[in-house]
């Protein structure tokens, strides 16, 4: 079952691997494995603020293509 995180909860955890990557005892193993996290975690930060503007979007009554989103 996939964790549901708030933005903010992403974020936070993101600063964290920022934080552990810039770390010179980081072995490659482990930078790969909390590149790999960080990387999930931008493309679930993405896919909120991607729902979040097209709410936006229709609450404003705007009318935008797809190829705009």
């Amino acid at each position: 079952m996939k964790e549901e995180l708030s933005i903010e909860q992403a974020f936070d955890e993101l600063n964290t691997i920022m934080e552990h990557m810039e770390e010179d005892s980081v072995s490659l193993e482990k930078s790969f494995e909390l590149y790999k996290r960080g990387m999930e975690l931008v493309s679930m930060c993405n896919n909120k603020l991607d729902m979040v503007e097209k709410k936006i979007i229709v609450l404003e009554g705007n009318e935008v293509l797809p190829d705009e989103l």
